[in-house]
C-alpha cells in the first residue's frame, strides 16, 4: 500500500539566479589573481599596484552584489 505524502514537510525550493552566481565567481576568481601580494598573477608577473588595488575592490563589489540576490524562494 501506498503512504500519501505528508502536506506539512514539504520545504520550498531554492532557485539560484545564473547572472549572480556569474558574478559571485568573476569576483572571486578577480581577487584570487590580483590581489597585491598574494595573488597567483602577482606572485608570477609584476602587475602594478593600481591595477592590483582597484580589482581586489571591483572583485569585493562584484561578490557583494553577486551575493545579494543569490537565491529567491520558489
Amino acid at each position: 500500500m501506498v503512504k500519501p505524502n505528508k502536506q506539512g514537510n514539504n520545504k520550498p525550493r531554492v532557485k539560484i539566479k545564473f547572472l549572480n552566481l556569474l558574478l559571485v565567481l568573476l569576483g572571486a576568481d578577480l581577487i584570487l589573481l590580483f590581489a597585491p601580494g598574494v595573488g597567483i598573477l602577482n606572485s608570477v608577473f609584476y602587475i602594478g599596484e593600481i591595477i592590483g588595488w582597484s580589482s581586489l575592490i571591483i572583485g569585493i563589489l562584484l561578490l557583494g552584489f553577486g551575493f545579494k540576490g543569490l537565491y529567491q524562494k520558489r
